[in-house]
């Protein structure tokens, strides 16, 4: 069982940064793909992005890809999502998540999941 605690969210202009950190508790996070997913209001959930087990394997949507950083530290069962030169389109409640069989990229293959962390950016 893993729990997962995001944090970091808030209220940015267009243009600046945000990283959030999601928290794990459990001592099998070190063997879980992680992904950061992302739901806008009326809209359904999106994957963002993906980092395997070691951090050896990243992965990143078309369109967050050369601003959105994902990172992890097993020794702090933490993963990170920077986010750069955020735009008013990345609006949105992120998510992450954890994925203990597969290295993937789809929200249903995703076995634990966070309460969510609101990120707003104003124009």
């Amino acid at each position: 069982q893993v729990r997962l605690v995001e944090s970091g969210g808030g209220l940015v202009q267009a243009g600046g940064s945000l990283r959030l950190s999601c928290a794990a508790s459990g001592r099998t996070f070190s063997r879980y793909t992680m992904g950061w997913f992302r739901q806008a209001p009326g809209k359904e959930r999106e994957f963002v992005a993906v980092i395997s087990w070691n951090g050896g394997e990243v992965g990143y949507a078309d369109s967050v890809k050369g601003r959105f950083t994902i990172s992890r530290d097993n020794a702090k069962n933490t993963v990170y999502l920077q986010m750069n030169s955020l735009k008013p389109e990345d609006t949105a409640v992120y998510y992450c998540a954890g994925d203990s069989s597969r290295y993937s990229r789809s929200p249903r293959s995703y076995d634990y999941w966070g309460q969510g962390t609101q990120v707003t950016v104003s124009s």
